[in-house]
């Protein structure tokens, strides 16, 4: 079986402009419930049924794994469109819904997307220096969309900002299989700012 039971996914609401987008999420869908290599890991993801939310978690639900969609009451009449897919959990706002997306995933996942996915990525990436959890977090870098902000990791590293060993927290690749199996093989290197016991964010650390 793989390492992970669940993965959340943070994606654009939108298809974007290029199909090879679209492409991607539904390559990471089946990926993540693919029977032939035993993976079959659950999916949580912010709970939209359009753009490329609507795509991953309707072929990971179509894989027969389960799928949670966790999003904000104020999103539900503009993300869900026309049915809702596997379990929704509707909660009060964004704070409340990254807590419950970090709480229930093994593991963390980013498609490309606009403002909303940059700041959940960034803040699991965070939460990963300063010691609240130790689960991998991964770029899917579909056509080099990420490729500007991998650089400006590697300039905050260059200039003193970010340590060396704080800069592999953040895995990439180019396609859904090699960036699972990345995932897979992670093993935080990084000093970690304070110890996941230190921290009261339920269930958010390595251990869960």
């Amino acid at each position: 079986m793989g390492k992970f039971k669940s993965v959340c996914v943070f994606c654009g609401s939108k298809p974007g402009n290029k199909k090879i987008f679209s492409d991607a999420a539904l390559d990471l869908g089946r990926e993540l419930g693919n029977s032939q290599v035993e993976r079959k890991m659950d999916l949580v993801y912010g709970g939209g049924s359009i753009g490329l939310m609507g795509l991953v978690s309707q072929t990971v639900y179509d894989g027969e794994c389960h799928v949670l969609g966790v999003i904000p009451r104020a999103l539900v009449p503009i993300e869900i469109s026309g049915h809702t897919v596997g379990e929704v959990l509707i909660v009060s706002d964004m704070h409340e819904r990254k807590a419950e997306m970090a709480r229930r995933a093994d593991a963390f996942i980013a498609l490309p997307g606009g403002y909303g996915t940059f700041e959940e990525l960034l803040e699991m990436i965070t939460w990963s220096q300063l010691g609240i959890h130790n689960k991998p977090v991964g770029l899917l870098n579909v056509d080099g969309y990420y490729d500007s902000l991998l650089g400006f990791f590697d300039k905050g590293v260059e200039e003193g900002f970010i340590g060396p060993l704080a800069r592999n927290i953040v895995i990439s690749a180019r396609t859904a299989t090699e960036l699972i199996q990345k995932m897979e093989d992670y093993t935080p290197l990084h000093e970690q700012v304070a110890p996941s016991h230190s921290w009261k964010v339920e269930g958010c650390n390595g251990n869960l």
